[in-house]
């Protein structure tokens, strides 16, 4: 019965989700694990920069 269960499991033709896919690339999940981290350091530095007064 499990075997069979499994074995009809397999055989549908239900598509796989968008999210899955996106979350099963490995390589998708290391640049948005760099890129992401990146652009926020860079954003707050600019924000830091900008909040600085202006010496006199």
């Amino acid at each position: 019965m499990n075997a069979e269960r499994i074995k009809d499991d397999e055989l549908s033709d239900e598509p796989v989700p968008v999210m899955q896919q996106l979350l099963d690339n490995p390589f998708l999940l290391l640049f948005l694990g760099i890129a992401m981290p990146t652009v926020l350091y860079i954003v707050w530095g600019v924000m830091e920069i900008v909040s600085l007064p202006i010496a006199k």
